[in-house]
C-alpha cells in the first residue's frame, strides 16, 4: 500500500440551501471549481440527480462546460452520468464535444442508478423503466466506440455497413470511469478494463470486498494496463471540531430523511438544523453518518483521508464537500465548502497555516 500523500479531487452535487436560488447555487459552485483549480486538486466532477430540492446538479455536461470555461488545469467530468436515463449516442456526442472544448481534461464517469424517484425516472426513460438498465454493458461499450477516433461500425439487417462518429474528427476521447458501490459495477469495470470509482460517500459498505473483486478480475486494456481506482468521501473541515460538526449536520439530516422516505427540502442552514434536533432512530442515523465522514479540524480530516487511502490502496480520494452555510452568509457563496477545500489541501501538503 502506498504511503504517499493521496491526491485530492472533488465531487459536487451543487447543493441548494434554504432561501437560495438555482442561479446562486450554480454561481457558488463555479467559484468553488475555480478555487479547486488554484489549489491543485486533481479533478472536479458534477453529479446527476433529478427533482431534488437540495441539489441543482441535474445536467453534468452543462456544468462541465461551464467549469471548463473558468478553469485552466483541473480535470472536469461527471460523477456521474446515469446512463439508463440517456441515449448512448447523445452521451457520446456531448462528451466528445466537451473533449474538444477542454482537450485532455475531460472525464466521463458513468453510473447505472436512476438518480431520482420512480416517477421522474419514468419521465426520463421514454422507452421504459428497465430496458436501458438491462442493456447497460452494451451501452457502455457503444459509448467507448462512438467517442474513439475510429468511431463505431454498424452492420444493418440489409447487410449495409454504417459508420457512426460522436464527433467528425476526434483527436482523442474523454477518459471513461465506471462508478458504483456494488459487485456488478466493479465486475463490469474489470471486464472492460476501465477505471472504477467506489461511491463510498453514499454507501461505505463492502469496500474491501468490492475493490478486491475489481482488482483480482481486472482485464488489462490498451488505455489502462493496470487497474485504476479511487474512493469518494464526504468531508467537512473547519478550524474547530465543533464548527465542522455544526456545518456537517444539515447534510447528515438530509441523508437521514432520504433513507427513511421523508419529504425532502432545500438544505437547512446550520441554525435551522441546530434548532430542531432529531432523536431516536433518525438521530442515530445522523450520528452514524457523521462517524463515517471526514468531519473535524484540518489535521483530523487529513488523517482520515490518509487512513482511507492507505487502507484501500488508492492514491486519490475524491471528497464531497458537504459543509452547510450559516444563515448570515451570502446566498451566492459557500464559505463552509470553500474552507473545507482550503484547509484540507493545506493540511495534506503539510502547511502549518492549516
Amino acid at each position: 500500500m502506498s504511503t504517499q500523500t493521496p491526491r485530492l479531487s472533488v465531487l459536487d452535487l451543487v447543493p441548494v440551501r434554504s432561501g437560495q436560488s438555482s442561479t446562486q447555487a450554480v454561481r457558488a459552485s463555479l467559484d468553488l471549481v475555480r478555487l479547486a483549480d488554484r489549489l491543485g486538486y486533481e479533478r472536479y466532477w458534477f453529479a446527476e440527480h433529478h427533482n431534488m430540492p437540495a441539489v441543482a446538479a441535474s445536467t453534468p455536461p452543462v456544468m462541465i462546460a461551464a467549469a471548463a470555461s473558468v478553469t485552466d488545469r483541473i480535470r472536469v467530468g461527471s460523477g456521474g452520468v446515469m446512463l439508463p436515463n440517456h441515449a448512448p449516442l447523445v452521451v457520446a456526442e456531448q462528451f466528445a464535444a466537451l473533449e474538444a472544448i477542454a482537450p485532455g481534461r475531460v472525464d466521463l464517469g458513468i453510473g447505472r442508478a436512476p438518480g431520482s424517484d420512480p416517477v421522474v425516472t419514468q419521465l426520463l426513460r421514454i422507452t421504459g423503466p428497465t430496458a436501458d438498465v438491462d442493456r447497460f454493458p452494451q451501452h457502455v461499450t457503444d459509448i467507448l466506440a462512438l467517442m474513439s477516433p475510429q468511431g463505431a461500425t454498424l452492420r444493418l439487417t440489409s447487410g449495409q455497413v454504417y459508420d457512426v462518429h460522436a464527433t467528425p474528427a476526434a483527436d482523442a476521447a474523454p477518459t471513461v470511469w465506471l462508478l458504483g458501490s456494488s459487485d456488478y459495477s466493479a465486475r463490469l469495470a474489470a471486464e472492460l478494463g476501465l477505471p472504477y470509482v467506489f461511491a463510498n460517500h453514499f454507501s461505505g459498505q463492502g469496500v474491501d470486498e468490492i475493490l478486491a473483486l475489481y482488482r483480482e478480475g481486472y482485464r488489462p486494456s490498451e488505455a489502462f494496463p493496470e487497474p485504476r481506482t479511487f474512493l469518494t468521501l464526504n468531508a467537512v473541515v473547519a478550524e474547530t471540531e465543533d464548527e465542522a460538526r455544526a456545518r456537517a449536520l444539515p447534510q447528515a439530516r438530509m441523508m437521514s430523511r432520504l433513507r427513511t422516505g421523508q419529504p425532502l427540502t432545500a438544505l437547512e442552514t446550520v441554525e435551522e438544523a441546530l434548532a430542531a434536533p432529531l432523536d431516536g432512530a433518525a438521530g442515530q442515523m445522523v450520528e452514524d453518518s457523521l462517524r463515517r465522514w471526514a468531519v473535524g479540524t484540518p489535521d483530523d480530516a487529513a488523517a482520515e483521508v490518509r487512513r482511507l487511502a492507505e487502507r484501500h490502496g488508492v492514491d486519490e480520494v475524491m471528497i464531497v464537500p458537504v459543509a452547510a452555510s450559516r444563515a448570515d452568509e451570502p446566498l451566492d457563496s459557500t464559505p463552509g465548502r470553500t474552507r473545507t477545500l482550503e484547509l484540507l489541501a493545506a493540511a495534506l501538503a503539510g502547511d502549518p497555516a492549516a
